[in-house]
């Protein structure tokens, strides 16, 4: 499904707002997002400015072309300034399996946008890649991702000692998981 397929158009995932590939033209919202506290404390996002900004964003087409990875733009429907950021890092096609991940701007938390987003991704990964497994994880002190991860029906299976660097160093990390035919998944995918 992703190598050699043009990477898809979500949407809409919520309030009129769709799930896209970036665009060179969307620079300026990697760094922003790279300059915003709240998005650095939880995320390694190093991009220092418009050039390493456009760098980022050729490296999620390759990573969608050699399918290891599939990230998307939130944006409005239509266009409009991006939003937020989801998609999928150490995507496995053959071992069935990947990693999600989200950030979204100031202007876009708050407003119940995270779960439905991350459901969104979650039955294209499913229905569309056919994937078996599917991860979540964030530091044990990100509590807004672990509510996240339970609304959208990710189970939390354990803690992963020391497992993830931050700005401030290593953290203890949260890992949730969904499986293909869990009760909560096929819910989902029903479309609700």
């Amino acid at each position: 499904m992703m190598r050699g397929a043009e990477q898809p158009v979500l949407g809409p995932v919520v309030r009129g707002l769709e799930l896209r590939p970036w665009r060179a033209a969307d620079a300026g919202a990697l760094v922003a997002a790279a300059g915003d506290p709240a998005i650095r404390k939880w995320n390694l996002l190093t991009v220092a400015d418009l050039p390493a900004a456009e760098l980022r964003i050729a490296r999620m087409s390759e990573r969608w072309r050699s399918g290891t990875g599939a990230v998307w733009a939130l944006a409005p429907a239509g266009g409009g300034d991006v939003v937020g950021l989801a998609g999928w890092n150490d995507v496995d096609l053959a071992g069935g399996s990947a990693e999600i991940v989200y950030w979204l701007l100031p202007p876009a938390r708050g407003r119940g946008l995270a779960v439905p987003m991350v459901e969104r991704l979650t039955r294209w990964a499913f229905d569309d890649l056919g994937l078996h497994r599917l991860r979540l994880c964030h530091s044990v002190s990100n509590e807004p991702s672990c509510r996240v991860a339970s609304k959208a029906g990710y189970a939390y299976e354990g803690t992963m000692r020391g497992a993830l660097l931050h700005e401030d160093g290593w953290h203890d990390q949260h890992l949730h998981a969904v499986v293909r035919g869990d009760v909560r998944n096929r819910h989902c995918s029903s479309g609700r």
